[in-house]
Protein backbone atom coordinates (compact mmCIF):
# COMPACT_ATOMS: atom_id res chain seq x y z
CA UNK A 1 0.00 0.00 0.00
CA UNK A 2 1.19 3.19 -1.05
CA UNK A 3 0.57 6.19 1.36
CA UNK A 4 0.93 9.76 1.76
CA UNK A 5 2.18 11.49 4.00
CA UNK A 6 1.46 15.04 5.29
CA UNK A 7 2.76 14.75 8.76
CA UNK A 8 3.68 12.40 11.23
CA UNK A 9 3.51 8.56 10.39
CA UNK A 10 0.95 6.73 13.01
CA UNK A 11 1.96 2.97 13.85
CA UNK A 12 -0.86 1.71 11.55
CA UNK A 13 0.67 3.71 8.78
CA UNK A 14 4.07 2.58 9.29
CA UNK A 15 3.14 -1.18 9.16
CA UNK A 16 1.05 -0.92 5.54
CA UNK A 17 3.94 0.77 4.02
CA UNK A 18 5.96 -2.07 5.35
CA UNK A 19 3.45 -4.48 3.88
CA UNK A 20 5.07 -5.02 0.50
CA UNK A 21 8.76 -5.52 1.46
CA UNK A 22 9.12 -6.20 5.10
CA UNK A 23 12.33 -4.97 6.49
CA UNK A 24 12.24 -1.41 4.85
CA UNK A 25 10.05 1.00 3.02
CA UNK A 26 10.60 2.62 -0.68
CA UNK A 27 9.75 6.41 -0.39
CA UNK A 28 9.68 9.30 -2.73
CA UNK A 29 10.05 12.69 -0.80
CA UNK A 30 8.25 16.02 -2.34
CA UNK A 31 11.39 18.52 -1.13
CA UNK A 32 8.74 21.61 -2.52
CA UNK A 33 5.30 20.44 -0.42
CA UNK A 34 7.42 18.94 2.52
CA UNK A 35 4.84 15.85 1.89
CA UNK A 36 6.49 11.73 1.48
CA UNK A 37 5.08 8.99 -0.57
CA UNK A 38 5.97 5.37 0.74
CA UNK A 39 5.20 1.50 0.88
CA UNK A 40 5.10 -0.39 -2.57
CA UNK A 41 7.58 -2.48 -4.08
CA UNK A 42 9.26 0.62 -6.46
CA UNK A 43 9.92 4.13 -5.93
CA UNK A 44 8.37 4.62 -9.27
CA UNK A 45 5.25 3.44 -8.14
CA UNK A 46 5.46 6.57 -5.20
CA UNK A 47 6.51 8.24 -8.22
CA UNK A 48 3.73 8.17 -9.73
CA UNK A 49 0.89 8.79 -6.68
CA UNK A 50 2.51 12.02 -5.87
CA UNK A 51 2.44 13.12 -9.67
CA UNK A 52 -1.34 12.38 -9.75
CA UNK A 53 -1.25 14.26 -6.19
CA UNK A 54 -0.01 17.25 -7.77
CA UNK A 55 3.45 16.98 -7.23
CA UNK A 56 5.97 18.36 -10.37
CA UNK A 57 8.82 15.74 -11.19
CA UNK A 58 11.94 17.97 -10.40
CA UNK A 59 10.73 17.98 -6.81
CA UNK A 60 10.37 14.34 -6.21
CA UNK A 61 13.67 12.31 -4.83
CA UNK A 62 13.68 8.55 -4.43
CA UNK A 63 14.98 7.65 -1.14
CA UNK A 64 14.68 4.09 1.30
CA UNK A 65 14.03 3.67 5.51
CA UNK A 66 15.35 1.08 7.47
CA UNK A 67 12.75 1.71 10.83
CA UNK A 68 15.01 -1.07 12.56
CA UNK A 69 18.03 1.29 12.61
CA UNK A 70 16.38 4.49 11.85
CA UNK A 71 18.45 5.15 8.65
CA UNK A 72 18.29 6.43 4.75
CA UNK A 73 19.21 5.34 2.07
CA UNK A 74 19.73 7.61 -0.68
CA UNK A 75 19.88 5.42 -3.96
CA UNK A 76 17.10 4.87 -6.24
CA UNK A 77 16.63 4.74 -10.22
CA UNK A 78 14.46 8.07 -10.46
CA UNK A 79 17.28 9.91 -9.16
CA UNK A 80 19.15 9.45 -12.26
CA UNK A 81 19.05 12.75 -13.52
CA UNK A 82 21.41 14.66 -15.85
CA UNK A 83 19.43 17.39 -16.26
CA UNK A 84 19.84 18.30 -12.72
CA UNK A 85 23.67 17.38 -12.31
CA UNK A 86 22.46 13.74 -10.81
CA UNK A 87 23.99 11.26 -12.71
CA UNK A 88 23.74 8.80 -10.28
CA UNK A 89 21.01 6.30 -8.54
CA UNK A 90 22.69 8.24 -5.39
CA UNK A 91 21.36 11.96 -4.47
CA UNK A 92 24.49 13.69 -5.19
CA UNK A 93 23.08 17.54 -3.77
CA UNK A 94 24.23 17.67 -0.25
CA UNK A 95 21.50 20.44 -0.09
CA UNK A 96 18.89 17.50 -1.97
CA UNK A 97 20.19 15.49 0.23
CA UNK A 98 19.39 17.30 3.69
CA UNK A 99 16.00 18.25 2.62
CA UNK A 100 14.80 14.79 1.91
CA UNK A 101 16.36 13.49 5.00
CA UNK A 102 14.78 16.23 6.73
CA UNK A 103 11.28 15.09 5.45
CA UNK A 104 11.81 11.26 6.43
CA UNK A 105 13.14 11.71 10.04
CA UNK A 106 10.19 14.26 10.82
CA UNK A 107 7.43 11.72 9.21
CA UNK A 108 9.06 8.05 10.23
CA UNK A 109 11.94 8.63 12.77
CA UNK A 110 10.78 7.02 16.03
CA UNK A 111 7.72 5.71 14.92
CA UNK A 112 6.99 2.47 17.17
CA UNK A 113 5.36 0.09 14.22
CA UNK A 114 5.36 -3.18 16.26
Amino acid sequence: MILILHSRATPEQMRAMLEVLGVYVKLVADIDRNILAGGGELHADCEQVLLKNGSRQTDLWGADWYPFNQTVGHESIINIRPSANNRSMEIQDPIIRSKVNDIIYRFLGGVQWQ
